[in-house]
């Protein structure tokens, strides 16, 4: 699409007035990639409440560091940058509490709280339950790299920087990880039918 192409231009100029001490400018920024950060945090932290505390905190670390922003990344990726460190920081402090990977809010629809009929809510239950489960069953690294790529749609490269990868070693972990998800997709089929 023709407006995806100045999006980077505009968060640099975005970027640049913050730096500048621009509130409104960094408040844009904040509309702009708060989602992307939010389910990076959610995918790391498996827990709403934490995630929020992620997010709080990425937006604060960036805030004070947005003079230091180079634009050798795209904003987006800087900031899940700082995403990845606020979570894993966060982790580290509450590493021995059973963080409890189900939203209120989703525990709610489930229970039949507003929403679809319960009949279409328990065929996208099923198949969200069936995605889910095979999701979760994979190793940390996969589920970060889908989530960067094939749900945030991050550039190959802004995946490989913030991993601190290659570009061939991101594309071979990312097909390994796609591999992986669909072998464990079509187990959770095979468990389900029995």
């Amino acid at each position: 699409m023709p407006g995806e192409a100045s999006e980077p231009l505009v968060d640099t100029a975005l970027a640049q007035r913050a730096a500048a001490g621009d509130r409104e400018a960094f408040g844009e920024l904040v509309t702009r990639h708060q989602a992307h950060v939010f389910r990076l945090a959610h995918l790391l932290m498996r827990n709403r409440e934490a995630a929020e505390d992620v997010l709080q905190q990425t937006f604060l670390s960036a805030w004070r560091a947005i003079g230091s922003f180079r634009a050798d990344a795209s904003v987006r990726t800087w900031l899940l940058t700082i995403a990845r460190h606020a979570a894993f920081e966060r982790r580290a402090q509450v590493s021995r509490e059973r963080l409890d990977p189900t939203p209120l809010d989703d525990l709610g629809l489930r229970a039949g709280w507003g929403g679809p009929s319960p009949e279409e809510q328990t065929l996208a239950g099923e198949r969200t339950a069936l995605f889910a489960a095979a999701f979760g069953r994979l190793p940390a690294e996969d589920r970060e790299i889908l989530t960067l790529r094939d749900l945030d749609g991050l550039s190959g490269g802004d995946t490989a920087s913030l991993l601190g990868l290659s570009l061939a070693a991101m594309k071979s972990r990312l097909h390994r990880a796609r591999v992986a998800l669909a072998a464990e997709v079509r187990e959770e089929m095979r468990h389900a039918s029995r």
